[in-house]
């Protein structure tokens, strides 16, 4: 496929990925879009010009809407149907390729548009599924000789997280204030984090919803799944390290995270997969799977300074999670859980065996020990005010290239 809009050969936006978000058109109105290289194209409009005429299913136009919502719950008998219309719309040659003032009025600028938060979210859940970032973890903060906890390679261990802090990538955050126990210290004492970090991850999003006393399988699982984002985990670890015994996470991570603005569909990453690591032991028969669940989609992190350039820390691979998607929400909806769409699964912080491909600041820096030198000298444990810290994510096969942009946030001083 060839498409009438130019864009470069390391575009994350080719005419193979065809990506759904919301955009702020003209500073004046919100609609669902789609985006091919540099320029991002208002579907509310094509729809109204009769462009996606004759799909069965796509009755209304749910493009005039703020979210992806209910363009998704359509399912995917209409959704990939809209996707491969858009694919045929963006070719060479193609009616719209000649229709000059559709173009003018749907075709947008990429500096021209805000991007929003893509989807509303009712119910986000984290995962823990990197072997080797819950072994590191473990190594750090238990026992070496036995760094996984007993049910680590039975089940892919979550919990479930706050939605309302979840925002759109360019949002900052601020730092944390909490409880925290200095290791000197014999009470706990109150104030900003000081061990702020990021978690790198990617997320996929649900199409539909489900009954209470409904589980979803492994082999019915890609069909609820409409695509995936980026995603940062913030993490304050001195406020996690104190108060998550015994319940887990709470104020540490639930002040903010960050997700990159397209969500890129699962028939678009259909070329990347691969299989995953070996699971040994074998895993009950509820969380078992056929074929390739996993992807091959190249991450890397960035902090930049306030006013510096940015640094590369982190170079990592999805294809490392031990635990996939099906077996996710197999395991999340086994016990009759109900699901929403728009809900949101995030990966769980995303590390290879490379010491260059930990996916988060405690594992680059081994809890502080091992500062992370920058290009104009400084150095960092964790994230400092004012620091930016961007994650990328693509994946690239036989001259296909197809990403998700990036998902970038600025630490700002505590309020």
């Amino acid at each position: 496929m060839k498409s009438f809009v130019e864009y470069s050969s390391d575009s994350d936006f080719s005419i193979h990925n065809i990506p759904f978000g919301v955009a702020v058109f003209n500073k004046e109105y919100i609609g669902c879009c789609t985006r091919i290289g540099d320029q991002v194209v208002d579907l509310a409009t094509l729809y109204d010009l009769g462009y996606f005429e004759n799909i069965e299913g796509l009755d209304d136009n749910v493009f005039e809407a703020y979210t992806i919502n209910e363009f998704i719950e359509l399912g995917k008998p209409v959704t990939n149907v809209v996707r491969t219309r858009i694919q045929e719309l963006l070719q060479e040659g193609s009616i719209l390729s000649k229709d000059e003032k559709t173009i003018a009025d749907a075709f947008y600028d990429l500096d021209k548009v805000k991007m929003m938060m893509p989807v509303h979210i009712p119910n986000y859940t984290d995962f823990y599924s990197s072997i080797e970032h819950a072994t590191n973890v473990g190594k750090m903060f238990r026992d070496p000789a036995n760094a996984l906890l007993p049910n680590w390679k039975h089940l892919p261990v979550g919990y479930h997280g706050r939605a309302s802090s979840i925002v759109v990538s360019g949002t900052e955050i601020n730092r944390p204030k909490g409880q925290t126990k200095p290791a000197d210290a014999e009470k706990p004492v109150f104030g900003p984090s000081k061990q702020l970090d990021f978690e790198l991850e990617m997320a996929f999003i649900l199409n539909r919803n489900s009954e209470m006393g409904e589980s979803i399988s492994t082999k019915d699982a890609e069909e609820a799944i409409f695509g995936m984002v980026v995603f940062n985990d913030w993490s304050a670890r001195d406020i996690q390290a104190w108060e998550y015994v015994p319940l887990g996470p709470f104020l540490g991570k639930n002040f903010g995270s960050s997700i990159s603005p397209w969500v890129v569909t699962l028939e678009a990453l259909e070329p990347f997969r691969t299989s995953s690591p070996k699971q040994d032991p074998d895993v009950l028969d509820y969380l078992k799977f056929e074929g390739d669940k996993n992807y091959d989609i190249n991450l890397e992190v960035y902090l930049q300074p306030e006013n510096g350039e940015e640094n590369l820390i982190s170079e990592s691979n999805y294809k490392f999670m031990y635990w996939n998607m099906t077996q996710q929400l197999a395991h999340h909806t086994v016990n009759g859980c109900n699901v929403e769409v728009g809900d949101l699964y995030a990966s769980g912080t995303i590390s290879g065996s490379d010491p260059k491909s930990f996916g988060s600041m405690l594992e680059l820096t081994w809890r502080g020990q091992n500062p992370i030198q920058l290009k104009d000298g400084q150095e960092r444990k964790f994230i400092e005010d004012n620091d930016t810290v961007t994650m990328k994510a693509w994946a690239e096969k036989d001259g296909i290239r197809v990403g998700f942009g990036e998902v970038s946030g600025k630490i700002i001083p505590t309020t």
